[in-house]
C-alpha cells in the first residue's frame, strides 16, 4: 500500500526576521557588533513574525497583503536569499526564483552569457545548458538583444530573459513576485498559459501579486500577510475576499453603526438578519436569500414607514426600497408596535462584506426617525466583477442563436 501523501516541499516554523535600525555610522558599527556577537539589538525593526505556513508538491499558493506587509521578504526567506532571525524554515526540491527585478543577472554580461551564468547556478552542466539554449532564447524573445549586455535591456526584457529560464529548468517549486505586472500584455499570456501548464503537469507555485484576478486564477490556497503576521490562510476565495473587505473597510466613510433618535416619536426595537443572532457574524452564499424582519415602536400607534438599503462596505449604496414605494403595509403586532418583513431571494450580489441599512420613518415617509445598521457578507467561488450578477446570454461566433443562460440572479 503506497502512501498517497503530498510531498512537503516548504515548511515554516515560527519563521521571523528583523532588520536594526541603520541611521548614522555608530548605527552600523553597533548592528555589525550585535551581529558578530549573536544577538539582535533591541530596537530592529520586525518584518515578519511567526510565519507558520506549509507547501506541498502540487499545491499553488497565492500570497496577498499591502505593501510592506513582509511578502517579498518571506519568498527571500523561502529562496534562500535571506536568512531567519527567528524560527526556521525547510525546502525541499530544485526552487526556480523570479524575485526582484534582474536578481541573480550580472549587469555587464549579455543575455546569452547570463543564460550559461544561471544554467551554472541551478546545477546544470554544460551540455545540459547547451541542450536548452534555443527554447530559453526562443521563450524570451528578445531578439538580437540577446547578445546585449543586460544592463541595456529593459524591464520588461529583464523579466522576460528571467521567466524563460526558469520556464526552461522547469523547477519543482516556482516562486514569483509580480512578475504578471511587468511586461506586455502577449508575454503575460505566455506566461500565465506556461503557469497553468506548470500546474497541470504537477508544478508548485508560490505567487505574489496584488491582482487578485491572478491569485484566483493561478491560485488554490492563500495566505494573506498582515503587519509581518499571517491574517488568514486557507482556500483561495475565502482568503482574498477576507481581504478584499479588509480594504474596503479600511476605505470607507466613517459610519456610525447607529443613528438613534432615541425619544422620537417612531424606534426600532429589533432588527433581525437571516435569523443570525443580533452579536454574531452574518455569512451569506451566494445566490442565497437574505431575510430581515424589524420590529418598531410608535409612540402614537402610527403607522410608521419601513425602508431597508443595501451597500458595500465602502459606503457605495446599491439598492434601496421602502414600504411606502411598494405599498407594503408594516404588521400591527401589538399597542403600538408594528412589524415588517423583506425577503431578497436568489441574492444577485457578488462575494464581499456589504452593509444592510434598516429606517423607520413617520407615517408620511418624509422625516427619518431611526437607523440601524447590519455587516453581512456573501460567499462563494466567483471572479466575476463589480457589485451584482447580471443575467446574460453569451452567442459564440460559431453559433448565432442565442447560448445559454449563464447566470443566474
Amino acid at each position: 500500500m503506497t502512501d498517497s501523501t503530498p510531498r512537503l516541499l516548504v515548511e515554516t516554523r515560527g519563521l521571523g526576521k528583523s532588520y536594526p535600525k541603520v541611521f548614522h555610522r555608530h548605527d552600523r558599527l553597533r548592528a555589525l557588533l550585535g551581529l558578530l556577537a549573536g544577538r539582535q539589538t533591541a530596537d530592529a525593526v520586525r518584518v515578519l513574525h511567526d510565519i507558520d505556513l506549509k507547501v506541498y508538491a502540487g499545491q499553488s499558493l497565492g500570497l496577498i497583503g499591502e505593501n510592506g506587509a513582509g511578502k517579498t521578504t518571506l519568498l527571500k526567506l523561502i529562496a534562500g536569499v535571506l536568512t531567519p532571525t527567528t524560527g526556521s524554515v525547510r525546502v525541499t526540491g530544485r526552487v526556480g526564483a523570479l524575485l526582484e527585478l534582474g536578481a541573480g543577472f550580472h549587469p555587464e554580461y549579455s543575455g546569452r552569457e547570463n543564460i550559461a551564468l544561471s544554467a551554472a547556478l541551478y546545477g546544470l552542466d554544460a551540455g545540459e545548458a547547451r541542450e536548452r539554449l534555443p527554447r530559453i532564447i526562443e521563450f524570451a524573445d528578445i531578439g538580437a538583444y540577446i547578445d546585449e549586455p543586460v544592463k541595456h535591456y529593459s524591464s520588461g526584457m529583464v523579466v522576460r530573459l528571467g521567466f524563460a529560464i526558469v520556464a526552461a529548468l522547469h523547477p519543482d517549486l516556482l516562486i514569483t513576485d509580480e512578475v504578471l505586472a511587468v511586461g506586455d500584455e502577449a508575454f503575460q499570456k505566455k506566461c500565465v498559459r506556461w503557469i497553468e501548464d506548470y500546474l497541470g503537469g504537477g508544478g508548485t507555485l508560490i505567487l505574489v501579486s496584488h491582482s487578485m484576478y491572478h491569485i484566483q486564477k493561478l491560485c488554490r490556497h492563500a495566505c494573506w500577510i498582515r503587519r509581518g503576521e499571517v491574517a488568514a490562510q486557507g482556500d483561495v476565495f475565502a482568503v482574498t475576499q477576507a481581504y478584499l473587505a479588509y480594504q474596503e473597510a479600511r476605505s470607507a466613510p466613517s459610519l456610525q453603526p447607529a443613528q438613534r433618535a432615541g425619544e422620537g416619536e417612531f424606534q426600532i426595537l429589533e432588527l433581525n438578519v437571516a435569523g443570525w443572532a443580533a452579536d454574531a457574524s452574518v455569512e451569506l452564499e451566494q445566490g442565497g436569500t437574505l431575510r430581515v424582519r424589524m420590529r418598531v415602536r410608535s409612540a402614537e400607534d402610527r403607522e410608521p414607514v419601513i425602508g431597508f438599503g443595501i451597500g458595500r462596505a465602502d459606503g457605495t449604496s446599491i439598492y434601496g426600497v421602502s414600504s411606502e414605494m411598494e405599498q407594503a403595509r408594516p404588521v400591527r403586532v401589538g399597542p403600538g408596535e408594528y412589524a415588517a418583513e423583506i425577503a431578497f431571494a436568489d441574492l444577485a450580489l457578488l462575494p464581499g462584506s456589504y452593509v444592510l441599512r434598516a429606517h423607520v420613518l413617520d407615517s408620511e415617509g418624509v422625516r427619518l426617525f431611526d437607523t440601524l445598521m447590519r455587516n453581512f457578507s456573501v460567499r462563494g467561488q466567483s471572479r466575476e466583477f463589480g457589485l451584482v450578477r447580471l443575467r446574460h446570454e453569451w452567442t459564440t461566433s460559431h453559433d448565432q442563436s442565442p447560448g445559454r443562460e449563464a447566470a443566474r440572479g
